[in-house]
């Protein structure tokens, strides 16, 4: 079991709190700027919230960057962060209608994914630097890792509650042994520990994945 692997800690430490030309640059996704989800930031984007993004190895074309700085895509995703409370978390079941389909994180991921530019995996991204707690890191790596697709919102919403929430325990206690800043969510805690473990054997369509559990 992977979050069971001793490996995990090792890996969690290396990703977050490692310094110097050895760390991971992603390890300030949450932190950079004093984070995405602060109250006089909570619904807009920042040049801090670009910059955090692109340290997650993706990059915006210059006149995305500034649609949602100073545009009208910025204005739209605006409206639809107002909708999102800030402290709901994937487990909660106050994020059932926030990601159903039709929801406002849903409308938000979509109306991202569908402008040329961004697509899915950069969608996601800047959602979860506005809602961490809510909208987890996903990309090609933790997909194939997980051997998940499209749903991953729900999937995990669902494997975060069963078994009295179990998932979110061991998530907890990976947490509380790396003594991860606060800022770190459960969610970041399992993607971390995923996309650390296939990303350099990561091929793909080859590839066979890994256990959740």
């Amino acid at each position: 079991m992977v979050l069971d692997d001793p490996r995990s800690i090792a890996d969690l430490r290396r990703y977050f709190l490692e310094a110097g030309d050895e760390a991971y640059a992603g390890g300030q996704f949450e932190r950079l700027g004093g984070g995405g989800s602060r109250p006089d930031i909570a619904n807009i984007v920042t040049a801090a919230d670009l910059i955090a993004v692109e340290l997650l190895s993706v990059q915006l074309p210059p006149h995305r960057l500034l649609d949602l700085l100073q545009g009208h895509l910025g204005e739209r995703l605006a409206a639809e962060l107002a909708r999102i409370p800030v402290e709901v978390e994937l487990r909660d079941m106050d994020a059932v209608p926030l990601i159903a389909v039709g929801g406002p994180a849903d409308v938000a991921w979509r109306m991202l994914r569908d402008t040329d530019g961004i697509g899915w995996v950069i969608a996601g991204k800047l959602l979860a630097r506005k809602r961490p707690k809510l909208v987890p890191v996903y990309d090609s790596v933790v997909a194939c890792a997980l051997r998940t697709g499209t749903g991953f919102w729900e999937w995990l919403h669902g494997r975060l509650r069963e078994d009295n929430g179990s998932l979110a325990q061991r998530l907890r206690v990976l947490h509380r042994q790396v003594n991860l800043p606060a800022e770190v969510s459960l969610i970041r805690v399992l993607d971390v520990v995923f996309w650390m473990r296939h990303h350099r054997e990561h091929q793909g369509g080859n590839c066979r994945g890994l256990e959740l559990s």
